[in-house]
This record gives C-alpha cells, sequence and structure tokens, in this order.
C-alpha cells in the first residue's frame, strides 16, 4: 500500500511538471510571436544597424541593409530601439500596428545612412573601411549644368574636375587621386546603379596643334540630371575592387530614381540661362595700319575701336524637365522627360537634348521577387563644337582682326557672284599666313553638325530565398548611334576644300553589353555578430564601328551628296571594328561585423579580358582587405555619455588593395595582329607582337578617420593614401619591320591626403552650415625601362627619358611635367645674345624643364545660410599650384593685337637686361617659345551662388506644393588668376591635353533663373 502510494506520489508530482510544462509552452505559444518592421529616416530610406531590444532582456537584434529587422517578443513587450545621432524610441507592442514602420528622428545630425557601392551592394555607411562622399539630388539640380558631372566642381574631396572648352554639352575630365597610367586612361569610372557604363568620349589631341580642335561629348554627360536620386563619389580603388579593370581610377556611382508608392507626384523644373565670355586675352586698340593683317603700325587716330568681346552673342539654355511618380506596395512606376536648347556664345554653335525615361518596379510571389525594368532614350544634336586650335575656328579671325579695320563689315561674310551662281567668301585682311577665314563664314559656312540617339535597356531580378539570403540577376544594353557631316561651302580656302566646296559623313555605332549574376546573404548571428556575403559573376563588352566617306565636291557647287563627290579626290574612313573589348569576372566580398562597432571587409575579383587573349597572363587577379572601428561604440556607456557633448562619433578606418586593369589596346598579342589594308594591299605589321604582356598594377593603401564633435554640429574627415602602379604600357620605336614593340615596365606613385571639414548649426529659424574640401596628391615616376631588348635588332632601347608633346617622362618627375629645348640665343656669359640692330635668334638647347601642370591643392569652401524659406548658399573654389602654357597670348602678341604688345611700344620696347629690343623684333623671336608664356595655374574663383525661397505650401492650398524659385550663377568672379586664360580649361579630357592655350574658346559666366513645383 504504501509502495503504491510511493508510486502514486511520483507519479502525480511527474504529471505536475509536465502540466506546468505544457501550461507555459501553451502560453508561449499564445503570446510569443516573430515581430518583424522596417526603419526608415524620415526620408524614408533605410537604416542599417538600428538596435532593437525588448526592454528588460537580452533578447535584441539589429537591421539589415534594408532597414528590416526580426524580433521575437511578447505582445506585453516594449522594444527600444536606438542608433547613433537619432532620438532613442520605445515601442508598446500591444498597441503597435505590425509589421513595425518605425521613423527615426534625428538628435541633432544623421551620422549613418545607406551607402549604395560596388555592383549595387547596400552597405551601411559606418562600416566603411574608405572614402566615400555622398551627393544628393539638390546639390546636382540647383545649380543647372547639361553636364551634371560639373555640379560636382568643389564638392567633394579628392576630386579633381576640369571642363572642356567646347561649352553645352562638352566633355569633363574627372580624375581621382592622380594621374596612374601612362599610356591608359586616367579618367574615373561612371557606374549606373550598380552597372558599369562605357563612357566613350574622344580623348585624342594635346590642344597644341591644327587639327579638327574640337572635344567631343561623352556618354555620361547626357544623362538627365533630374533623374538622379543620389551621386556617391569612390575616390580610392577599395571602394571599388570589384569593378575591375577601371577601378584604380576611382568610380562615381549614380543612383536614379524609381517610383514611390503611395498618390501620384509629379515635378516640374525648368530654368533659363545666359552666358557670356568670362575671361578673354586683353587687347589694343591704340595701334594699327591699314592693308596689312599684322597690327604693328602707328598710333591711331579717329580710327573705329574694335573689342574682339563683341564678335560673341549672349548665350542662352532653357532647360525644361517633368517627372511622374506614382505606384503602391507592390508596383511602382517612374516616368521623366526632360529637353535642354541651347545656343552658344560662338555664332551657330548649337546643343539640343532630349532625354525620356520610363521605370517600373513590382513584386511578386508574395513580395519574394522582384522585378525593376528602364527604358531610357536620349537624343543628341551639336553644331559646330568647337575647343580648341585654328583651323575652323571662328575665334582665331576675330582675335588677330587688324586695328584700324572695320569690323563691322566682315558680318556680311559672302556676296553673291552671278558669273559662279554662289555666293563667295569675304573677307579684308586675308589668310594671315596660316589659313585664317572670316569667322562668320566659318561658322555659317563650315558647318559640322552632329547628331546621337543612344537607347539603354536596364533590367533586374531579384529573388529571396529566404530573409537573409537572395539571388540577383542584372542585364543592361546601352547603344549610341551617332551621324556626323561636314559641309564646307565653295570659296572655303583651299586649304580645306576644292573650288566646288567639300561633303563628308560618317556613321558610328558603339554598343554594351553588361550582364551579372549575384547571391547576397545577410544575417545577423548570436546578437552582435553580423555577416553580409556577396559571390557572383559578370560578363561585359564594348564594340565600336564607324564608317564613312568624304571628298571634294566634283561638279555642282554646294551640293552635298555622294553623287556629288569627286571620286579622284575621296577618301574611305572606318573606326572601330578592330578594337572590340570583352571581360568575363568572378567576383566575392563578404563584411563581418561585431556589435556594430568593427567591421572587416574583404573582396576579391578575377577578370578575363580580351586584351589579354594568348599572353602569358590572360587572367587577373586582385583582392582587397579593409577595416572599420566605431571607436566611440566600443567605450563603455558612461565614458561615452561624458564624452557626447563634445566627441559623438569617432571612426577609424583602413584599407588595402590590389587593382588590375588590362592594357588598353587590342591586337597586342600573339594571334591577335591583323594587316591593314591600304590601296588594296597589305601593309605591315605596325606592332611586334608579344606574350608577356600584363595587366597594369595598382597597389594601394589608405588610413583615414571621421568624427563628429560638439552634438554633431562639427564633422571632421580625413584620408591619406599612398598608391603605386605597376606594369606601365610604354612605347619603344624598333625601326625596322616594325615600328614599334609595347614594353611593360616603371612604377607611378600617387600619395595625398582627402580632408573634408564640415559645421552646420540652426539658432532659431535661422540655419548656417558649411563645408571645406582640400586635396593634395604628388605625383611621381618612380621607375621606367631600361636596357630594352629590341628582338629585331638585338640592340638595347634606352626609356628612361618619353618625350609625349610637350611632356617628358623621367625619373623622379610627374607625369604632367612639361620641358621646353629652345631659348633666345645665349653668349658664353650666359646672357641673351643680342646687338641693337639685329635681330633676336633662337638655339636648341638641352630640354629644360618649366613645370608641372598638376596642382599641389584643389580647394572647395561652400557656404550655406537659411531663415525663414530663404536660402542663399556660396561656393569658392581655389586650385593651388601648377602651371599653363598660352600659345594664344603669343600669337597675340606677334601679330600686335594684344595690349602687352601695345604697353611695349609705348615703353619703347622690351627690356632685355641692360637693352631695350624693339617689341616687333621681340615677339616675333619669343612666339614658338613656351618659356616665355608659361604662367601660374593658381587661380582663386566664386564658383557658385544661388539664392532660393521655398513658398509655404498653404499659399497654393496645397494644390501645387514644393514650389521654388531661384537666382544663381556660375563662374562668377575670378578673384585671382595671373594667367591670360581660365587656368581650369581643358582642350583635351585626355591625359596630355592639360594646361595649353591654343585659341580655346573662353570660360563663360553663367546667370540663371529656375522654377520647381510640384502636384
Amino acid at each position: 500500500m504504501e509502495k503504491n502510494s510511493g508510486r502514486t506520489v511520483h507519479q502525480w508530482i511527474l504529471l505536475t511538471f509536465l502540466s506546468i510544462l505544457f501550461l507555459q509552452i501553451q502560453v508561449f505559444a499564445q503570446t510569443g510571436n516573430e515581430i518583424t518592421g522596417k526603419i526608415t529616416d524620415k526620408d524614408g530610406e533605410p537604416l542599417i544597424g538600428v538596435s532593437i531590444v525588448v526592454k528588460g532582456t537580452s533578447a535584441g537584434t539589429i537591421t539589415d541593409v534594408d532597414g528590416r529587422f526580426k524580433i521575437e517578443a511578447d505582445r506585453n513587450d516594449v522594444l527600444a530601439v536606438s542608433y547613433i545621432g537619432y532620438a532613442t524610441q520605445t515601442i508598446q507592442l500591444l498597441n503597435a500596428t505590425l509589421p513595425l514602420n518605425i521613423v527615426m528622428t534625428e538628435d541633432s545630425q544623421k551620422i549613418d545612412e545607406v551607402v549604395v557601392t560596388a555592383l549595387g551592394i547596400k552597405r551601411s555607411e559606418k562600416a566603411l573601411s574608405y572614402n566615400v562622399q555622398k551627393v544628393d539630388n539638390e546639390m546636382l539640380t540647383s545649380v543647372k549644368d547639361a553636364n551634371f558631372v560639373n555640379s560636382l566642381n568643389g564638392k567633394v574631396a579628392g576630386v579633381n574636375i576640369q571642363r572642356s572648352a567646347s561649352g553645352v554639352g562638352g566633355g569633363t575630365r574627372v580624375t581621382m587621386r592622380g594621374n596612374k597610367s601612362i599610356n591608359g586612361d586616367n579618367n574615373v569610372l561612371y557606374v549606373i546603379d550598380g552597372v558599369p557604363v562605357g563612357n566613350q568620349a574622344d580623348r585624342e589631341g594635346d590642344g597644341t596643334g591644327f587639327g579638327k580642335g574640337r572635344t567631343s561629348g561623352e556618354g555620361i554627360a547626357n544623362l538627365n540630371p533630374e533623374d538622379i536620386e543620389s551621386v556617391s563619389v569612390l575616390t580610392g580603388p577599395s571602394a571599388a575592387a570589384l569593378y575591375g579593370a577601371s577601378a584604380a581610377n576611382g568610380v562615381i556611382l549614380i543612383n536614379t530614381k524609381k517610383g514611390a508608392a503611395g498618390k501620384m507626384r509629379i515635378g516640374v523644373s525648368s530654368s533659363v540661362e545666359f552666358m557670356t565670355p568670362m575671361m578673354l586675352p586683353k587687347f589694343q586698340n591704340e595701334y594699327g595700319i591699314s592693308g596689312n593683317y599684322y597690327s604693328w603700325g602707328d598710333k591711331l587716330e579717329n580710327q573705329p575701336c574694335y573689342n574682339p568681346k563683341d564678335f560673341f552673342e549672349l548665350g542662352t539654355t532653357f532647360n525644361n524637365s517633368f517627372n511622374l511618380s506614382t505606384g503602391n506596395d507592390k508596383n511602382q512606376t517612374y516616368f521623366s522627360v526632360a529637353a535642354i536648347n541651347s545656343a552658344g556664345i560662338v555664332p551657330n554653335n548649337k546643343y539640343h537634348r532630349y532625354n525620356v525615361t520610363l521605370r517600373n518596379t513590382a513584386k511578386f510571389l508574395n513580395d519574394k521577387l522582384t522585378l525593376d525594368a528602364s527604358v531610357s532614350y536620349i537624343r543628341e544634336y551639336y553644331n559646330n563644337m568647337i575647343s580648341y586650335g585654328t583651323y575652323f575656328n571662328p575665334i582665331v579671325g576675330a582675335y588677330l582682326y587688324p586695328r584700324g579695320e572695320e569690323f563691322g563689315r566682315e558680318k556680311y561674310f559672302e556676296r553673291f557672284n552671278s558669273e559662279l551662281g554662289y555666293s563667295e567668301q569675304q573677307w579684308t585682311p586675308g589668310d594671315f599666313g596660316f589659313d585664317i577665314q572670316n569667322p562668320y563664314w566659318i561658322a555659317y559656312r563650315n558647318i559640322r553638325p552632329e547628331v546621337k540617339d543612344r537607347y539603354m535597356l536596364y533590367a533586374s531580378l531579384k529573388y529571396d530565398i529566404t530573409r537573409y539570403l537572395n539571388i540577383v540577376g542584372r542585364v543592361r544594353l546601352d547603344n549610341t548611334y551617332t551621324e556626323k557631316e561636314d559641309k564646307r561651302y565653295a570659296s572655303t580656302i583651299n586649304t580645306y576644300a576644292g573650288a566646288n566646296g567639300f561633303y563628308a559623313y560618317s556613321n558610328e555605332t558603339y554598343k554594351q553589353k553588361y550582364a551579372d549574376i549575384m547571391v547576397n546573404f545577410d544575417k545577423q548571428f548570436a546578437e552582435i555578430y553580423h555577416a553580409t556575403v556577396n559571390v557572383g559573376t559578370s560578363f561585359e563588352e564594348y564594340d565600336t564601328k564607324g564608317r564613312g566617306y568624304g571628298g571634294q565636291l566634283l561638279l555642282v557647287p554646294n551640293k552635298f551628296a555622294y553623287s556629288n563627290i569627286d571620286p579622284t579626290q575621296s577618301y574611305a574612313s572606318q573606326t572601330g571594328g578592330d578594337s572590340r573589348k570583352r571581360n568575363f569576372a568572378l567576383f566575392a566580398s563578404a563584411e563581418l561585423s561585431w556589435k556594430s562597432a568593427l567591421y572587416l571587409t574583404l573582396t576579391g575579383r578575377a577578370d578575363k579580358p580580351s586584351q589579354l587573349v594568348n599572353s602569358d597572363e590572360p587572367w587577373i587577379f586582385y583582392p582587397s582587405v579593409g577595416l572599420s572601428v566605431l571607436v566611440t561604440e566600443l567605450l563603455p556607456d558612461k565614458v561615452r555619455e561624458t564624452l557626447a557633448p563634445t566627441l559623438g562619433f569617432l571612426k577609424v578606418r583602413t584599407s588595402y588593395t590590389e587593382v588590375g586593369s588590362p592594357i588598353l589596346y587590342t591586337g597586342l598579342t600573339p594571334g591577335t595582329l591583323t594587316h591593314e589594308l591600304q590601296g588594296g594591299t597589305f601593309k605591315p605589321f605596325k606592332y611586334y607582337p608579344v606574350s608577356n604582356l600584363k595587366a597594369e598594377r595598382t597597389r594601394s593603401y589608405e588610413v583615414g578617420i571621421d568624427s563628429r564633435w560638439f552634438n554633431n554640429a562639427l564633422t571632421l574627415g580625413f584620408t591619406y593614401y599612398h598608391s603605386n602602379t605597376y606594369n606601365q604600357l610604354l612605347k619603344a620605336t624598333l625601326g625596322s619591320s616594325y615600328e614599334y614593340m609595347f614594353v611593360q615596365a616603371g612604377n607611378v606613385q600617387n600619395k595625398g591626403i582627402e580632408l573634408t571639414v564640415g559645421f552646420d548649426k540652426t539658432w532659431g529659424g535661422f540655419n548656417y552650415n558649411t563645408t571645406l574640401t582640400a586635396t593634395t596628391n604628388k605625383n611621381k615616376i618612380v621607375r621606367l625601362a631600361r636596357n630594352v631588348l629590341n628582338p629585331v635588332t638585338n640592340t638595347q632601347i634606352d626609356l628612361t627619358d618619353i618625350q609625349v608633346g610637350r611632356f617628358r617622362l623621367r625619373e623622379g618627375e610627374e607625369i604632367g611635367t612639361v620641358y621646353a629645348n629652345e631659348w633666345l640665343k645665349r653668349d658664353e656669359d650666359n646672357y641673351v645674345d643680342y646687338q641693337p640692330g639685329q635681330a633676336l635668334t633662337t638655339e636648341t638647347t638641352t630640354p629644360y624643364k618649366l613645370g608641372s601642370v598638376n596642382p599641389k591643392w584643389n580647394l572647395g569652401w561652400q557656404n550655406g545660410f537659411g531663415y525663414k524659406g530663404f536660402n542663399l548658399n556660396l561656393l569658392f573654389t581655389a586650385r593651388i599650384g601648377g602651371i599653363v602654357i598660352s600659345k594664344t597670348q603669343a600669337v597675340l602678341d606677334k601679330y600686335g593685337v594684344s595690349e602687352a604688345s601695345a604697353k611695349a611700344r609705348n615703353a619703347g620696347g622690351v627690356s632685355l637686361g641692360h637693352f631695350q629690343v624693339d617689341p616687333k623684333a621681340y615677339y616675333e623671336a619669343v612666339s614658338n617659345l613656351d618659356a616665355y608664356y608659361t604662367y601660374s595655374a593658381t587661380n582663386v574663383r566664386l564658383q557658385e551662388a544661388r539664392l532660393t525661397y521655398n513658398f509655404p505650401d498653404k499659399w497654393f492650398k496645397n494644390v501645387v506644393n514644393n514650389v521654388s524659385l531661384s537666382v544663381y550663377g556660375t563662374n562668377l568672379w575670378m578673384i585671382y588668376n595671373k594667367a591670360p586664360y581660365d587656368p581650369e580649361l581643358t582642350a583635351s579630357t585626355g591625359t596630355f591635353g592639360q594646361g595649353y592655350d591654343y585659341f580655346m574658346l573662353p570660360s563663360q559666366s553663367v546667370y540663371g533663373l529656375s522654377l520647381k513645383f510640384g502636384f
């Protein structure tokens, strides 16, 4: 009985225990929930790494790259949500609507945000181990520019931006952290929505010769700025290591707008701009001589006063855009149209552009599948796009026009000849000794129109396998079709056209194909660890093909048609055809974090570019590693709270990267060389084939800090970087059956500092913000090549002193160092050898250094003032150091039309030591000597000024909203400059087209009025 009783007691105890356990399970099943949600800032942007903790417990998690989170909690629990720079929130789950949508409010200033980095990968800004600077849409569109890249000038550190002299629609040279490649392209890589974009542009020419004198537009320049959501500037190779070939030059990453859920939104923007020449040479009207194209006569009396500025017209640009956004949680649509219509400051110079974009984003399969697709069409029209040089450049005749003559009569640039049956050119002065024509004839009778049609298709398909694992595939097609004409009317000077005129037509296609597929893993582990892993592969191809035909007109004057071209004085032309480039790549990246405070980033990429087919190293592999430490997050709570009013945020970062770039050219490796055809016969091979070609390789490291002080009012960012680029592609002259051979050797070093200081503070209704950016870079050619074996003659070739135009590449010097090898003849005591009454002579010398075209510092200082709807913004920029050369000034002096030539005559001559030299003799002697026309490139200017008023929505009864009116200007005031032209202009966007002015079109001051509103 007792025994049975004992067993009964134990059974009751066990039964009671199991009952309690069952009840607990039931209670948990009834009350325990998987709470999900999304956390954003006030603008709807997701926040990465926000901490969510169940109060009173140790349970917690953080948000992923899309701002989403998942946590187990009871409906009676309270969540504590905290984030650096934002006010902590408590969420009572009992009264909350699930899933949670939490909007964080800023404490004082936002510390962290989502940044779209390489290949569209979203990352937390605080996690980045390299320098990234973000520019939002307002900074790009508040002061209009047809090429939005120019709007970045002075606003980001580490970026050197030079506008080409070709005016509206022209290209822009953008370099980051110095010139790295001697033969390669040093311009940055552009990326749109994570996909690299081929940036077709003509970067040839050094601005010195006659030639065509034009700088083409470029692919990136024709985007509609209103379609851009934001731009991230990745200045170092670490930031872009996953992009491969062009990553060494840095990346400008463009994120375009999408449709948004909610009611339909319509945005309208309209602006008008007026352009005038900013800087012109200084001319004289004191001296002249009738009937001679030189202006070396006596002083003029009662003669017409001619100002070459009068030749220029008031340029205008009308910029209008419209966009529409609509959608719901499942489907969003964005549509935009834009038009730019511009007339330049040179007569008959025009630029028109029309943009249409449609983008749709949709979710399927319970939101697991996301389709993002867009289509864009761009049409561009250029007419008479001139940048520099003497051929077909109307400003040459306008500048050199003889003083004392009546320029007004030259406006009637043609007269009808009844015997010939067409109008002939009228130009009083003649050809000036080097084929100068009437400027108006060039503008209206030597016309070169160009039309481009560009089609862009993009699609991205993303499937969420789980909450932390997805797969993404993307494709992009980008095709540009170009048509060009060259019409030179009869009586054009015979250097350029025959008796009946000249006609040429060409067309060209530029095609880009891109596709990639990527698996993305993003997961939290054990509450304090987080891992983001991306693995993928990509394919890209760039192909250019062009054909053309032209020649002298045969029978009918000014009939511009193929059928009227003289077959005996014609030529066929082609571009591309042998320049197709392909690349296959494998890549991976991993970001590991601990407590959202310590981040380790690893990347690796392997490329197989077509340029290295049949070489010894057809594959390129390069890695990167980065470490980011949020020091303030690792401090004890009490210490952090004590420091917070003074030091609110401190991040230390460092990274090391290797990047490989394939050789620039195709057809240099064995089995890829082809004979050129000329006159139906094969030409000898131009290049000697070599199999040991390999990738140009850049090794770079950087260290930096990002910090915020005094309740986040003051920000300070500092980066030091150091890079070396090896395997430079050097051209050796063989002088045998092959003309050249490429040799890979050398080492180019760049090191420098990027500094950003910002201040943002509000007092009542008044706000003041300012940002200073400063960049310095030191470029150095560490090593070139010695004792290179000529494989044909078995002799040695020395490549330690290479001449490229005015530049010389020497060890210890920079890519950009300018040399001269001629000066005024000297006597045995090194004085100028001159006897009064005799002519000055020149002599060839050992090459001597004039300086470097590279700046020592680039500075930008932006100031913003806000008060009750009014906003005033001023941007000052400065370039410190470097030189420029003005061949324009030399020619103006030689022809006696410059102010300097008049001052010399008034002074009785040009002083050379203890004697005076006749001004005409002096300027004729030195006109070809660059050393006498070298100037400091240092300049300081007011780059931008903008005053905006944002109207209250209630004024328009909320029917029309976001109404703003702005007046603005660019290039308004040159505060300091010693050069006779704007040193920031460039004749060519290539590496060796810098620092030289040969009748470049002047820079322009722009005055604009802009109106924006929405519905």
